[in-house]
């Protein structure tokens, strides 16, 4: 299969879209957390995503799993994106939307951390300080959600530390099959991973962890809008990375932040407070520090052969 040309426009407007959507998403996780079981939201969320792109896969006769390592590697994944989901949605029933959203984006620094450490990856000094800033930052916007919650402001930090693994499964896998059969087959592994986590000993809670509630009135509606939302956006993400590259992307990526800061104020009133607000301003500018470090070092020819 020919790559797609280059078209860093209609990449980044694909990057847009996620950026709306998911604090959308997030919201809507935060609005339906109080009253439905954090097992039923995820499920949702998957069954949208195999509804609404298994049929365009098999339609267009795309393989879903090309290979035994494709295999393995997609149920690795989705566990990863299965814990990811449940801890985000776990945070946000205790944390305003944009805190939570600002602390998980310390994930670009794991990453960078990740790939130094685990995949033997060239950072240098003024990366790692980029990251000890951004680190620096993060925990401004830990602190007030802390002092009001205790240790439940630190399950952003575990979102953040998942997706990083998350996203390097699927850097290793992304060339090996098209975004919608990997999003379709993410979905198709989960499920069945899902029904199997109903049997978990879980109990207590209100709402409980595992289990099933019918939705009333317009929350059928809601329901449908996450897993919705939740699948167009990060399909949207998926399918960015094929028409620009990724440090064209990344600095589109913090418009999540402000968004999540809007959508938190209309739909909750909330707005973080002066030290949180701070600590995202820092954060962000080492997040955007780190991409520009990274698009220099890109632009550098490499020294010819001896």
């Amino acid at each position: 299969m020919q790559a797609p040309a280059d078209r860093p426009l209609f990449g980044i407007v694909l990057m847009l879209g996620f950026c709306m959507l998911i604090p959308f998403s997030d919201a809507l996780a935060k609005l339906l957390g109080d009253d439905f079981p954090l097992w039923q939201l995820i499920v949702v969320r998957f069954v949208a995503q195999t509804a609404l792109l298994l049929p365009f896969v098999l339609a267009m006769g795309t393989p879903l799993f090309p290979s035994r390592r494709i295999v393995g590697l997609t149920l690795v994944r989705t566990l990863l994106q299965i814990m990811g989901l449940g801890l985000m949605f776990t945070a946000l029933r205790f944390l305003p939307l944009a805190d939570a959203v600002a602390i998980a984006f310390v994930m670009p620094f794991i990453m960078l951390l990740l790939g130094k450490y685990i995949l033997k990856e060239e950072v240098g000094p003024r990366r790692l300080a980029a990251c000890a800033v951004g680190f620096a930052g993060t925990l401004m916007v830990v602190q007030p959600s802390f002092a009001a919650v205790g240790w439940l402001a630190m399950l952003p930090l575990g979102v953040a530390v998942v997706f990083a693994f998350f996203m390097l499964v699927t850097r290793s896998i992304a060339k090996d099959i098209s975004p919608m059969a990997l999003q379709a087959s993410s979905g198709l592994v989960a499920l069945p991973v899902l029904a199997l986590l109903w049997f978990l000993p879980i109990t207590g809670g209100t709402p409980p962890m595992v289990g099933w509630m019918m939705p009333v009135g317009g929350q059928t509606w809601l329901l449908v809008a996450l897993g919705v939302t939740g699948a167009a956006g990060h399909l949207f993400m998926t399918w960015s990375l094929r028409f620009a590259p990724a440090a064209t992307l990344a600095p589109m990526q913090y418009l999540e932040i402000p968004v999540a800061t809007l959508v938190g104020f209309a739909i909750f009133g909330e707005l973080p407070n002066g030290l949180a607000a701070f600590g995202i301003g820092v954060t962000i500018a080492a997040g955007l520090y780190i991409v520009a470090r990274e698009r220099n070092l890109s632009r550098v020819p490499a020294a010819p052969p001896a």
